[in-house]
């Protein structure tokens, strides 16, 4: 097989990629550790191998506090996503609602999330629902996943609805079909893949602002494990968790995208077309 036809296979790309970032990353812990000998590099940059081991031998606790981590951040995301589809087509219908609130929406993305999450934390209470008592934390981690979520998609289907043919749009409604078959047949499937571009960057979002709640007062998370394995010294288990969050992100672009290509086949079909794969 030729090298060109290997960098080209798409599977292939991304291992190459992984085994070199893994040699690299060994490469420059071993220069800490034995050559520049810095006290230090056990936490600014351990070897991989001990990180993974780590990673092995704490399997089980990990894996409690991504879940944990993970079901808020897909709870809030979910909430945002549902919302910001709602207010899209809301200001899609309604131009003057789109002018009074896009400012505000903009606005609100301005504030920096790490100012923002402090303070829903210490206005939030626990909830009881029935017998179940749900933690402020919890609650805090959906509103911030939620917030994450929620403007991404809300301007990735506007922009889509805006871009349907004003010619089939009038042409729809010159065979006498009301709003509602409008928006149901044409301007709604015509957003999907709009919706999918904001759903992939938000998965990621979501899940760094429910880290992010882990970690300013939660008991329980990947969050709360990076902190308190940093001001422990556990370095080994800070940077296992710090993959897990990795991981994390990751996995959550790719259910989305995975649910994009089962949606939307035909646009997985043009793009492969247009990279001549």
């Amino acid at each position: 097989m030729k090298t060109g036809s290997l960098l080209s296979n798409e599977k292939l790309i991304p291992c190459v990629w992984t085994i070199g970032l893994a040699v690299l990353w060994e490469g420059v812990a071993f220069i800490l550790a034995e050559i520049v000998q810095d006290q230090m590099a056990g936490m600014r940059l351990p070897y991989l191998h001990d990180i993974l081991i780590t990673l092995v031998q704490n399997a089980g606790f990990l894996a409690g506090a991504s879940a944990t981590t993970l079901s808020r951040a897909i709870l809030g995301f979910a909430a945002g996503a549902a919302a910001g589809f709602l207010l899209a087509i809301a200001m899609s219908l309604y131009s003057r609602l789109e002018k009074a609130l896009y400012p505000y929406l903009l606005l609100s993305q301005m504030i920096p999330i790490l100012g923002l999450a402090p303070v829903v934390v210490s206005i939030v209470r626990k909830a009881q629902i029935g017998p179940y008592t749900i933690a402020a934390s919890d609650i805090t981690r959906v509103i911030i996943a939620g917030y994450i979520t929620f403007f991404p998609v809300a301007t990735n289907i506007l922009s889509g609805l805006k871009s349907v043919d004003r010619d089939k749009r009038n042409l729809m409604y010159s065979y006498a079909a009301g709003k509602p078959t409008v928006y149901a047949k044409l301007m709604i499937p015509f957003c999907v893949p709009y919706l999918f571009t904001g759903m992939k960057i938000a998965a990621p979002l979501a899940i760094t602002a429910s880290i992010l709640v882990d970690s300013l007062g939660a008991a329980e998370g990947i969050g709360y494990n990076l902190t308190y394995a940093l001001y422990t010294g556990a370095y080994p288990v800070f940077w296992a968790s710090v993959l897990c969050s990795a991981a994390l992100g990751i996995a959550g672009y790719s259910v989305a995208a995975f649910f994009e290509r089962i949606c939307l086949p035909w646009k997985t079909a043009v793009q492969k077309k247009e990279a001549g794969v």
